[in-house]
């Protein structure tokens, strides 16, 4: 049973050969009549054979060579069933392809999203880096007010210290200094003077303490503020250090899950790998499945043309494979023949044909004589296909076409519309390929296009 193109695609026209058959079957049945007549006229009239009878039965030969071969061949059910299989196998790629697809996007999203816990993470530690530096510049402002509070209380301790002990001196020792100053004065105006000198002394003295004091007030504010921002700063560096064993932890589990994500990407890449392989075998065994149908028609032909000889038919001799073939369709080369990664799948791999551009619909022609071979849907990519063989091992191929005007066995012409372009299978875009075979391997068509 030939496999349904996939949904969306247009259906092809899958020409079997039945009528042919029973065409050929009327020949036989018509030639054994005309044979059981010229036996019946030989025994009443002569034993000799005629020219025509020769001819007759020449004819009929050629008419019973290709039932012969088909009834002896299942070249074309083995390529039916091939087909199948390879259809079968591009279902399964195509799941696992997409099942490929989702898992390359998961690992993406989660590789995405480490890489984002990652920046924070580093955002974070730089955050600390800035913190711990301003800490580290706060102690040491801490050390040098506590450097000057230490200096400035022991000046303020000194000078209390002295004023004390002259306090203390006055009361014990009766030594009243400032009282003997002025006593000691000679006169009024030099009493003034003494009197003014000792009020200067006592208000520098206090003066120079309260100085010390507001100094010692000071670089005790100054403490308090740098304790103040030296707590803020280990709060944020706290906080920084909390938000930081958040962070690695959340980075951990995302590198967990994009270790179980990888693992399962690379084993359906696997799945997709051995399918790609199997894809690969079942299109060599379709090809070989090709070469055998071209070795029958060459068969065929050899035996229609000894039926003909036979018959007294004077023959050219055999042409054998077309040196030059014609452009099938006109348009510019999108894509040469040789190794490319393929736009669709991706793989490098070798195009095994030129690609023309042209519109969707455009007139495919057979690039020369010979007999169709393959009409239909092909699950290697091609879409809808035809393969025309064209006799010494040539063939030609050609694919993604929106219909297909002719069937399997039926002989064109050069020139001969044979299809419509199109972009089925794996195309990204209406055009057509075109491809050589000369026994069964690719070559580049433009060695024989002229």
């Amino acid at each position: 049973m030939q496999p349904s193109p996939p949904a969306g695609q247009t259906p092809t026209i899958l020409v079997v050969d039945d009528d042919a058959r029973l065409r050929i079957g009327e020949r036989a049945a018509l030639a054994k009549k005309e044979a059981k007549r010229r036996r019946g006229l030989r025994c009443g009239v002569s034993l000799s054979l005629s020219k025509g009878s020769l001819a007759a039965l020449a004819i009929a030969l050629v008419a019973l060579v290709p039932s012969a071969v088909l009834s002896k061949s299942h070249i074309d059910d083995k390529i039916r069933q091939q087909k199948a299989h390879l259809h079968a196998v591009h279902e399964k790629l195509h799941v696992k392809r997409a099942a490929l697809d989702q898992a390359r996007a998961r690992v993406g999203s989660i590789q995405a999203e480490l890489n984002d816990t990652n920046h924070n993470i580093a955002t974070v530690n730089g955050r600390l880096g800035e913190l711990q530096g301003r800490i580290v510049s706060t102690q040491r402002k801490l050390a040098w007010n506590r450097f000057q509070l230490d200096a400035a209380k022991a000046t303020l301790t000194r000078h209390q210290d002295a004023l004390n002990r002259r306090l203390v001196d006055a009361y014990e020792h009766g030594d009243l200094g400032y009282v003997d100053v002025l006593l000691r004065a000679q006169s009024f105006g030099d009493f003034v003077e003494r009197w003014n000198d000792v009020r200067y002394l006592i208000k520098a003295n206090e003066s120079t303490i309260r100085a010390r004091r507001a100094d010692q007030a000071k670089v005790v504010a100054i403490e308090t503020g740098l304790l103040g921002v030296q707590s803020e700063l280990r709060g944020e560096e706290a906080q920084a250090r909390q938000q930081r064993l958040a962070l690695d932890g959340l980075a951990a589990q995302r590198t967990q899950l994009l270790g179980a994500a990888d693992a399962e990407r690379a084993q359906t890449q696997h799945e997709v790998n051995e399918l790609d392989e199997e894809t690969a075998e079942a299109e060599a065994q379709l090809e070989v499945l090709i070469r055998q149908k071209q070795e029958e028609e060459e068969r065929r032909r050899a035996e229609e043309r000894r039926a003909r000889q036979l018959a007294g038919e004077q023959l050219p001799p055999e042409p054998g494979a077309p040196g030059q073939l014609m452009w099938p369709a006109s348009g510019r080369i999108t894509s040469p023949f040789g190794m490319r990664n393929n736009p669709v799948t991706h793989v490098f791999r070798l195009h095994a044909g030129i690609d023309i551009g042209v519109a969707s619909g455009t007139t495919v022609a057979a690039a020369a004589d010979g007999r169709v071979i393959v009409a239909g849907w092909d699950d290697g990519g091609c879409g809808n296909m035809i393969v025309l063989d064209h006799g010494g091992r040539l063939a030609t191929q050609y694919c993604h076409l929106s219909h297909i005007f002719v069937g399997v066995g039926q002989d064109v012409q050069r020139g001969q519309a044979i299809a419509a372009s199109g972009s089925t299978g794996n195309s990204t875009g209406p055009h057509l390929h075109f491809g050589v075979r000369v026994n069964g391997r690719p070559v580049d068509p433009m060695s024989y296009l002229r």
